[in-house]
């Protein structure tokens, strides 16, 4: 590939003192600074794990996108969360098609976003410069973080559950049954810790051993799903109950009240990843790798996953007389010692596979975006361990309408908004033209005013309102935070997109920054 010197939209010619870097533009679209020009000059802005990916080292193929995506989707809050929807009046068919609908919705966002990663070599929180300031990037990558750690704190939890359920199997009852902390086990404690320091010692190694680790932990997860269907296929003789169950709701007026906010709770599951996906795309050896990796990943898999846990749940019931929607205490149920070593360590393949790669890259750098100068990725993660635990993520999940409409809802929303303007940026305000450099440069083509685009700030807050403003039931009030806004509430990601999106568009075009 050759690459030609360009400048963006910075409006200061290169080699001037202060002003952009050189860039080499390749035959494939893919953009880096020129390394002729020298490194980017240190300052508050920088650190090694923020500044762009060279192309020489952007090589994850289609089969990488596709193994992260396998190894994020197949983990045990996918498995579940047909279960939700099934406890929420769904039949099995109800809740796989809402699933699969919510997942080829998030993925168009995905795409858009990851496109600049690939392109530019850049992870999410640079990438928000582009449209809220190098100072105000901070916002949506805090409030991504915020949500990741949480996140973080959920998958640990379960991961540290599974070691406490099937180490039982095998020590005995004591195990088990164990002193009380805090209304659980002392050695369920010991479990979630042990777990916690394990994605800790793989995280600190870096992202390459992490691209090694989806690679093969992907196949071995789909391995260990099928086992768990072939062993309760045995076991029951066959499959039934559970899919001759009608739906409670059934096609009419009650169901579509349950459907539009649980499709919104379920785009909310990956909404996160739909802002911080350039985080893993900024390796991506083409564009063409990283969409179709994407887009033959993401929706199939958790459409299939959610297929598997209701055939599984559905041999449970045949059974057990009840449907087990959680492999964990299923898997607990087996009584070869062999089988339930083999499913711990699927489960923990599993866990750590969604919980590293989707919980913990992201906030590691939206906190080194932070305060670079003082947090790399290793510290960031570190942090995000520990607030992790300091949520109390064991709540989060113990209601499915707090976990779907609340916890998801309410954080789809949010993540919606800041969807909603670095799509309009990038795509309708720049048209995928950034000037890599003065990502990094104070004062420069994205400083703004002291480092902050009101216009950004305010189609977010704007967004956000419109979103969740409404939200209602659970720790809301009845009627809604604002009554007037309750009837969009159900709607939330929708609603933050479409009005972030619409409002950054309309604002921006009257700006100087624009027109450069």
């Amino acid at each position: 590939m050759t690459g030609t010197a360009a400048i963006g939209d910075g409006g200061t010619a290169p080699g001037r003192p202060g002003g952009p870097l050189p860039e080499l533009r390749h035959t494939d679209g893919r953009v880096e600074l020129d390394p002729a020009a020298g490194a980017l000059p240190a300052n508050g802005f920088t650190n090694d794990d923020l500044r762009p990916v060279p192309v020489a080292r952007r090589t994850w193929t289609t089969y990488n996108f596709l193994a992260l995506w396998v190894g994020m989707a197949h983990n045990i809050p996918s498995w579940t969360l047909a279960s939700g929807l099934v406890a929420l009046g769904m039949d099995w068919k109800q809740a796989v098609l809402t699933i699969a609908l919510a997942n080829l919705i998030v993925l168009a966002p995905m795409l858009l976003t990851g496109h600049a990663g690939t392109q530019y070599g850049i992870p999410f929180p640079v990438f928000a410069r582009a449209a809220f300031g190098l100072r105000g990037a901070n916002l949506p990558a805090l409030v991504r973080a915020a949500v990741a750690c949480a996140w973080f704190g959920i998958q640990t939890w379960i991961g540290g559950e599974g070691i406490f359920l099937l180490a039982g199997k095998l020590l005995g009852e004591s195990w088990r049954t164990a002193a009380e902390l805090g209304g659980y086990p002392w050695t369920q404690w010991l479990s979630f810790l042990l777990f916690w320091l394990i994605e800790m010692a793989v995280i600190a190694r870096g992202m390459e051993t992490l691209r090694r680790f989806e690679n093969w932990a992907a196949p071995f997860v789909i391995v260990g799903a099928l086992a768990l269907l072939a062993w309760i296929t045995v076991k029951a003789g066959g499959f039934g109950p559970l899919l001759d169950q009608p739906s409670r709701l059934g096609w009419d007026a009650d169901f579509w009240k349950v459907f539009f906010p649980a499709l919104m709770g379920m785009i909310g599951f990956w909404s996160t990843l739909s802002l911080n996906i350039p985080d893993f795309t900024r390796f991506g050896g083409s564009q063409r790798a990283q969409i179709r990796g994407q887009a033959l990943g993401l929706p199939t898999t958790m459409t299939l996953f959610a297929l598997l846990s209701v055939l599984v749940t559905s041999g449970s019931q045949a059974v057990y007389g009840e449907p087990i929607w959680d492999p964990i205490a299923l898997a607990a149920k087996m009584e070869s010692p062999v089988g339930i070593l083999f499913a711990l360590l699927t489960v923990l393949i599993a866990t750590l596979s969604v919980n590293i790669a989707a919980n913990v890259v992201s906030p590691a750098y939206d906190l080194a975006n932070l305060v670079p100068r003082l947090i790399d990725f290793r510290t960031g993660a570190l942090v995000t361990g520990v607030v992790g635990i300091a949520i109390f993520p064991w709540r989060l999940i113990s209601d499915p309408h707090v976990y779907i409409f609340t916890w998801l809802g309410v954080v789809g929303g949010l993540l919606g908004t800041v969807a909603g303007v670095l799509v309009a940026d990038y795509w309708l305000v720049r048209r995928t033209r950034l000037q890599l450099s003065e990502l990094y440069r104070p004062g420069g083509a994205y400083w703004y005013t002291a480092g902050w685009n009101w216009r950004a700030v305010a189609a977010l807050i704007v967004g956000g309102v419109l979103a969740v403003g409404g939200s209602y039931g659970g720790p809301f009030p009845a009627d809604g935070l604002i009554p007037a806004l309750k009837p969009l509430a159900d709607y939330g990601w929708a609603v933050g997109v479409g009005s972030s999106l619409a409002l950054y568009t309309v604002l921006t075009p009257a700006s100087r920054w624009a027109r450069r």
